[in-house]
């Protein structure tokens, strides 16, 4: 990779690892929230750790922002096909949620997690790609 690539992946780069962090913990933030408020956060009978949103937000927004860097290198369009590919990916990741050994409640939890974590990832990284 060339200097110049490396220049100017930089601010993508900050700006996603700065995304992430803010989604990771947003993301425990809710969970925290749902369970003061009395939703249980165990699925199959096995109870997720808030701290575990924030480490599964932060693994795949890192997962998105890769993503990003090869669309960026890759493709003419780079922000339409990260968005459209993000928008679908964030649609087949409440596909689980709704299958999950869990209360509706539960179920819905999770959800608003990965689109609270898609809300703050996807358009934060988007500005930053041509």
């Amino acid at each position: 990779m060339s200097t110049i690539a490396i220049t100017a992946a930089k601010p993508l780069v900050t700006t996603g690892l700065l995304a992430a962090a803010a989604a990771a913990g947003a993301t425990a933030l809710i969970a925290a929230a749902g369970e003061f408020a009395g939703i249980s956060l165990a699925v199959g009978g096995a109870p997720i750790p808030a701290p575990g949103f924030a480490m599964l937000t932060a693994i795949f927004s890192a997962v998105g922002l890769v993503l990003a860097v090869v669309l960026r290198r890759t493709v003419r369009h780079p922000r339409a096909a990260f968005v459209r590919t993000t928008v679908v990916l964030t649609a087949l990741s409440l596909v689980p949620d709704l299958l999950v050994d869990a209360a509706v409640v539960t179920k819905v939890l999770l959800m608003v997690t990965h689109l609270v974590a898609a809300a703050i990832v996807i358009p934060a990284i988007a500005r930053r790609l041509p």
